[in-house]
């Protein structure tokens, strides 16, 4: 286990734009305040949900897409950087109106009907990502 300490900064609450993108509204926040490493939480509906499943054995993400009407339960994630980009790593959890679920890795394409987003930043060194050869994935560079 690898560590890297940081103390809470300013927090932002954001109600986000009718039809915009999930992802991208998420990043706009980050970029716009200054924002390099952060922690945050979305709540609301959307009209179309774009996610991902990532397949361990085949290193791949798996694009998955839900058409029509959606609670939006919970949208977890953090705010990094990578070669000095903003990445947003996110998970959403959805649901239909019979109460079916579906959810994974937020990926562009979820187009929010109303959104509310509580961002935390945290104050330290900025938390960067890189390769890993072992899972695939862009993790912590702790």
């Amino acid at each position: 286990m690898r560590f890297l300490e940081s103390k809470l900064g300013r927090t932002f609450l954001v109600r986000l734009e009718h039809e915009s993108d999930l992802l991208n509204s998420i990043k706009k926040i980050a970029e716009e305040r200054g924002i390099q490493t952060a922690q945050f939480f979305a709540i609301g509906a959307v009209k179309k949900a774009a996610f991902s499943f990532y397949d361990q054995r085949a290193k791949k993400y798996i694009q998955e897409e839900v058409r029509g009407e959606l609670e939006l339960l919970s949208c977890l994630g953090n705010i990094s950087k990578m070669e000095g980009k903003t990445i947003v790593h996110a998970h959403v959890a959805l649901s239909d109106s019979r109460g079916k679920f579906y959810g994974g890795h937020l990926t562009e394409g979820t187009v929010v009907f109303a959104g509310e987003v509580s961002m935390t930043e945290l104050m330290g060194p900025s938390l960067e990502r890189k390769f890993d050869e072992v899972t695939g994935l862009n993790l912590f560079d702790l």
